[in-house]
C-alpha cells in the first residue's frame, strides 16, 4: 500500500482505537447471574468476551443436525430490586426474542408455537440495571456540541461513566424430549461508546439485540460467539437486511414478536430517543397476521407422553 493509502486509513484506525479503549474504559458491569430457568447449569464454562461476561456449553454435533426451531417468548419477569415497569420489560424481552429469531432464521426454519420442532428455544432475563436518563441527556448534548464545533472530525464522543444501564440473560436450547443441548448464562453492561438513549431501558434495549445475537451464534455453531474483538460474524447476513429495516421476516413464525422499528429506530437511537417511541413491540403485529398459537405442554411434558 502506497504512502496517500496508508494516511487515509491512519484516522479510521485511530478512530477504532480510541472507541476500542473508552468500551473497554467505561463499562458497567453487571452481575452474572443464574435464576433457576435453565433445566441445568452442569458443565457450564466461562467464555468472556471483551465487554461480554458468559458461560456456555453446546453440543455441537446435535446442533448443527438440527433444523427446525421453536422460540418461546422471552421471560423478563418483575424483582424488587429491578426498576422496570411493565411496559418496559415486555419491550426488553420481546427485542431478545425478535432478535433471535431474526439470527436463527440464517440456518433454521422457524415453527410457530405450537408446531413440533428439533430445538426449542427459551430466554430469562435475570437481571437489569437502569439507565440513568439524566446522564443520558448530557451525554447527548455533549456528542451535539462537538458536531457542531468539530464536524466531521471522526472521534467518538465518550458518555458519562455514570448511570449506565446493565443486562443479565440466561437461554437454553432443548431438543424434543427436553434434554439441554445449548445454554448460556450472560451478563453486559453499556459502555462508554454505547448508544446513551434518554430512558429507563435505553441500555437494555440496546443489550437485549446484542444477548439474541450472541445466543443465536452459539445455537447456530455449536462455538462460543465470543473471540476478542467483535467481527463481522457478529453481524446480521445480508439476507437479513431487509428484515432488520422494518421488512417481513423471512419466517411468519417471527412476525409475533413484531417488526423491527427500521429506519426510525436508526433515527431514534441516534437522537436518544426512549425505546418505546420508535417500537412498538408485540403490540406491532402487521395486518392479516394469526396470534400466536396458545401454549402447549411443556417440553417435558410431552417426553413423557
Amino acid at each position: 500500500m502506497g504512502l496517500a493509502g496508508k494516511m487515509r486509513l491512519a484516522p479510521l484506525k485511530s478512530t477504532a482505537l480510541i472507541s476500542l479503549a473508552l468500551a473497554t474504559a467505561g463499562c458497567a458491569t453487571a452481575p452474572l447471574e443464574r435464576a433457576g430457568s435453565l433445566k441445568n447449569y452442569d458443565r457450564l464454562a466461562d467464555a468472556n468476551g471483551l465487554v461480554t461476561r458468559a458461560q456456555i456449553k453446546a453440543n455441537k454435533k446435535e446442533l448443527l443436525e438440527a433444523r427446525t426451531i421453536r422460540i418461546e417468548p422471552t421471560a423478563f419477569p418483575p424483582r424488587p430490586d429491578i426498576a422496570f415497569d411493565e411496559n418496559e420489560r415486555k419491550l426488553v424481552a420481546n427485542a431478545i426474542s425478535r432478535e433471535m429469531c431474526l439470527r436463527l432464521s440464517e440456518r433454521f426454519r422457524i415453527v410457530a408455537l405450537g408446531e413440533e420442532a428439533d430445538l426449542t428455544i427459551k430466554a430469562t432475563v435475570t437481571h437489569a440495571t437502569a439507565t440513568n436518563a439524566t446522564a443520558s441527556a448530557a451525554s447527548q448534548a455533549a456528542s451535539i456540541a462537538k458536531s457542531v464545533a468539530l464536524p466531521g472530525v471522526p472521534v467518538p464522543v465518550p458518555r458519562l461513566p455514570v448511570g449506565l444501564g446493565t443486562l443479565s440473560v440466561e437461554a437454553e436450547a432443548r431438543d424434543f424430549a427436553g434434554f439441554q443441548k445449548a445454554a448460556m448464562v450472560w451478563a453486559r453492561g453499556a459502555s462508554s461508546v454505547s448508544t446513551a438513549r434518554m430512558a429507563n431501558d435505553g441500555d437494555a434495549y440496546d443489550l437485549a439485540s446484542e444477548f439474541g445475537a450472541d445466543f443465536a451464534r452459539l445455537v447456530s455453531t455449536g462455538e462460543s460467539p465470543f473471540s476478542g474483538v467483535p467481527s463481522l460474524a457478529s453481524l446480521p447476513s445480508v439476507s437479513s437486511v431487509p428484515a432488520k429495516l422494518g421488512g417481513a421476516p423471512k419466517y411468519a413464525a417471527c412476525e409475533q414478536y413484531g417488526r423491527f422499528p427500521g429506519l426510525k429506530g436508526f433515527v431514534g437511537a441516534g437522537l436518544g430517543l426512549p425505546p418505546g417511541w420508535t417500537d412498538k413491540g408485540a403490540d406491532e403485529v402487521k395486518p392479516g397476521v394469526p396470534p400466536p398459537a396458545p401454549e402447549i405442554a411443556s417440553v417435558e411434558q410431552q417426553a413423557s407422553r
